[in-house]
């Protein structure tokens, strides 16, 4: 795997700050450091929120963890509820939910992974694709998409609409529901719920297809901007089915590199500390995960939807398996807005698991929960993966005599992806900054980057229009050299010169 370099400091460098990141879950801040040159030599994503809940988690009773997890994003809640459930499951020395309880819990899962890639690729990245990054930033928007573009707004709106539906019916609630619990779930659907959602399954098929064309489409209309923009090579991560096909709710970890070849496969869960180690930075609160035997420098990987679709086998749905083989055919695509396409190819993905298990009688009945095993373990110990809508998610906890939470570590997804998305801005930098002139399509730019991979950097959302947007030069002697402002309805100004 290789990524851009250097990664080296540059003596006496000049600092182009962009702060905040719009458009993304979170707030962060991007630096890119020039030489004397007006190069960029380096590019920095900041994580500048401290959560912190590896440590308040701590002292907590483990049946109140998937509920308090999941309030560390509002946009993918099922993911940490799901992941923290499955942990706590395996803690407990439950070995298996009842199928009822599987059953639910899938189904919750994949309607997550359509309301959250449709709020995505239509709320947040369409306005950048289908009006080009130079267009009228108060225009770039889903606002501005549905004024021209009204039949896409409207299917991303009902398609995700139709993924927060079955969130409800299963989790309790669109957003923080209460559905999974230690051991299962708490509900069935009924029969009117099923039939309901049942009823809607061919239109949202038809619209998953169609936006897996629109952004096909898109690709081909602007091949060589899609292949090149933020490219860079690396290998991908996500767990895949005992037989190689993708699997978003349960399976071992694979790893490829980037010409394709399996570095790692089979890897249980429960032993991923063995597979990954974790860096730190000084400048940011977000970790730099890689895979401890290529080592800090070349361990780094991709994971996401462009991971998911280059790693596994196969895609166990003929519909999406069809346009998987389409978008590989000319073989392992590195641009990274690739992640869009790969998206919508697994948002039609879990539309047609979802039709699936809409099928299955389990939903209307069964057991709900598992039982405590008889003999306590001598080890209250579990992970739980999940590959939520951005990819692998990792919860890990240790529960006490006293059935509180002693030890917990979360690898979410966008840290997984953390030292990639400060490669793309890299290679976005340097071929479209010169160090003089700062353009609002300059910024957006380097954003759009940042926003292929749908990071979450916090529970906040900031999925209408623009945020304020300030960016400064600084020359090496710490003289300020140029101001741009971008005010919250997309005009950009610069002020004034102080004497």
């Amino acid at each position: 795997m290789s990524h851009p370099t250097p990664v080296s400091t540059p003596a006496n460098p000049r600092r182009v700050v962009i702060d905040p990141v719009s458009r993304v879950e979170g707030h962060g801040k991007v630096t890119l450091l020039l030489d004397e040159h007006n190069r960029v030599q380096q590019a920095r994503l900041h994580i500048v929120e401290f959560r912190g809940f590896e440590s308040f988690i701590v002292g907590r009773p483990y049946w109140e963890v998937p509920v308090m997890v999941q309030r560390l994003c509002g946009i993918c809640p099922v993911s940490h509820h799901l992941a923290a459930s499955k942990a706590i499951d395996v803690a407990l020395g439950i070995a298996a939910v009842p199928r009822t309880a599987e059953v639910v819990r899938r189904l919750m899962h994949y309607g997550q992974i359509m309301q959250s890639h449709a709020l995505h690729f239509f709320h947040l990245s369409s306005p950048d694709l289908l009006f080009g990054f130079d267009s009228d930033a108060t225009r770039r928007n889903i606002l501005g998409v549905a004024a021209a573009y009204p039949d896409i707004a409207r299917q991303g709106v009902l398609l995700r609409k139709f993924g927060q539906e079955v969130i409800r019916l299963t989790a309790g609630k669109r957003v923080h529901g209460t559905g999974s619990i230690p051991g299962g779930v708490n509900r069935h659907l009924t029969r009117p719920e099923r039939d309901e959602l049942a009823a809607q399954v061919p239109q949202m098929l038809d619209w998953c297809e169609q936006a897996v064309e629109l952004v096909a489409r898109l690709h081909s209309q602007n091949a060589a901007l899609y292949g090149e923009f933020g490219s860079i090579r690396s290998g991908w991560m996500s767990i895949v089915r005992s037989d190689g096909a993708m699997e978003l709710y349960d399976g071992a970890l694979r790893v490829r590199d980037a010409d394709g070849h399996i570095l790692h496969d089979g890897v249980d869960v429960q032993n991923y500390m063995d597979l990954i180690e974790e860096a730190t930075e000084p400048w940011t609160y977000m970790k730099f995960p890689y895979l401890r035997a290529l080592g800090r420098e070349a361990g780094w990987y991709r994971v996401g939807p462009l991971a998911r679709v280059h790693n596994c086998s196969h895609i166990p749905s003929a519909r999406a398996e069809a346009q998987r083989q389409r978008f590989l055919a000319q073989g392992p695509v590195h641009g990274t807005l690739a992640y869009h396409w790969a998206r919508m190819i697994e948002m039609l993905h879990a539309m047609e698991v979802i039709a699936e298990l809409l099928q299955d009688d389990a939903l209307l009945g069964g057991a709900l929960t598992a039982p405590l095993p008889a003999q306590r373990p001598a080890r209250r110990e579990g992970v739980g993966v999940i590959e939520a809508p951005r990819g692998t998610l990792i919860h890990h906890y240790e529960i006490g005599d006293d059935d509180l939470i002693h030890w917990c570590n979360l690898i979410v997804s966008t840290t997984h992806n953390n030292h990639a998305m400060n490669a793309s801005v890299q290679a976005v930098a340097q071929e479209y900054f010169d160090g003089r002139e700062i353009t609002e399509g300059l910024l957006n730019r380097i954003e759009v980057a940042i926003r292929a991979y749908d990071p979450c950097l916090s529970c906040a959302t900031h999925a209408l229009g623009s945020m304020p947007l300030q960016v400064q030069v600084i020359d090496a002697a710490g003289q300020l050299l140029d101001t741009v402002l971008r005010h919250g309805d997309g005009r950009t100004e610069r002020p004034p010169r102080s004497a």
